[in-house]
C-alpha cells in the first residue's frame, strides 16, 4: 500500500460519464483506484479516456480511502473552469501525448 503522485498538470477521466457531468453541470467527481495524491487547490488540464484534452478544471477536494470491499480509491472533486479552444486543445493534446502518455524510452 502506497500514494501514488498524480502530474501536477494532468487530470485524465476513465469514465465519459464523469466528464460528461463535469462539463455538463459545471462541478464534478472522479473515482479512481488506488491511494493517490491530487493537489486540492490547483488548476489542471481534464483529459478523456482517449488522452484528448477538453479543459481546464479546479481540484476541490481529494480523499484516499479503503473503502466497505476493502479496495482502495480515491474521490476527487471537481469544478470546471473553463473548457478548452479547438487549438488550445489540440497544443494540450500534443504536448500531453509527448510528456506523459506517449511511448517511454
Amino acid at each position: 500500500m502506497g500514494f501514488q503522485t498524480e502530474f501536477n498538470s494532468v487530470c485524465k477521466f476513465k469514465s465519459e460519464q464523469e466528464l460528461y457531468e463535469l462539463l455538463e453541470y459545471g462541478r464534478g467527481k472522479m473515482l479512481k483506484d488506488g491511494l493517490r495524491v491530487f493537489p486540492t487547490g490547483q488548476k489542471v488540464i481534464a483529459y478523456t479516456p482517449d488522452n484528448r484534452a477538453v479543459a481546464i478544471v479546479l481540484i476541490t477536494a481529494c480523499v484516499s480511502e479503503i473503502n466497505f470491499q476493502g479496495r482502495e480509491v480515491t474521490s476527487v472533486e471537481l469544478q470546471l473552469i473553463r473548457k478548452l479552444t479547438d487549438e488550445e486543445s489540440r497544443v494540450q493534446t500534443a504536448l500531453a501525448h509527448e510528456m506523459f502518455f506517449g511511448d517511454h524510452a
